[in-house]
């Protein structure tokens, strides 16, 4: 699986680099500024791009910007974003085109390999990947007015780990219920949410969409 990474801090993005090598990456290009990054994406089209944010030469958020510049002219590229800290706007513009394929991750998380390399993989595979600090900052400020207020408790706990990038299968093991329990509260989700099947949009995704967009800012 061929990698442009974008990292700032040379002994990160070192090691990064690494790690990603000896679990069978290619890391194509490995830059450090947002010109770089957008160069490379370009040049490169890469299976995954894992960008942080805040890259020269502005250090602000021109990793996200060049990212999502990619995926408006690769659509569906996938792109994890490390972040040093919880930024819901971040999160909600990487979902707003509902087509997956977006990962949002701390830095912290990084430190733990299996956790990072489970993050990119699913991310590649077309998922999503937040960060559960994310979810539980929007837990902790909990829900505006709007559709998510009509799920149980049970479904928010569901769409939670659906946001997280979960399946099923690990929904399931998480709660501690059966695989058809698991879908019967996602087709609930999907309902009381107003999502209909579709082949266009990926109805997990619109649906955790929704659930960010319903936190208080």
């Amino acid at each position: 699986m061929r990698v442009v990474l974008a990292e700032d801090l040379f002994l990160l993005r070192e090691g990064l680099t690494q790690l990603l090598r000896a679990h069978g990456f290619e890391v194509v290009a490995a830059v450090e500024s947002g010109p770089e990054l957008a160069a490379a994406l370009a040049e490169h089209r890469p299976d995954v791009a894992i960008v942080d944010v805040r890259l020269p030469p502005t250090f602000t958020d021109e990793g996200l910007r060049a990212a999502l510049a990619a995926r408006r002219a690769a659509p569906g590229l996938p792109v994890l974003v490390l972040s040093q800290h919880v930024e819901q706007l971040y999160a909600r513009e990487l979902l707003a085109d509902g087509s997956g394929g977006v990962g949002y991750l701390l830095k912290d998380r990084v430190l733990n390999a299996d956790q990072f390399l489970d993050a990119v993989h699913r991310v590649a595979a077309g998922g999503t990947a937040m960060d559960p600090d994310v979810i539980a900052k929007l837990l902790s400020t909990g829900p505006a007015d709007g559709p998510v207020d009509q799920l149980t408790p049970r479904e928010r706990e569901v769409l939670g780990l659906m946001a997280e990038g979960r399946s099923n299968a690990a929904i399931a093991q998480r709660l501690f219920m059966s695989e058809g329990a698991v879908g019967k509260h996602t087709a609930g989700i999907f309902g009381k949410l107003g999502l209909a099947p579709s082949d266009d949009d990926n109805r997990r995704v619109l649906a955790v969409l929704a659930y960010l967009n319903t936190a208080r800012t």
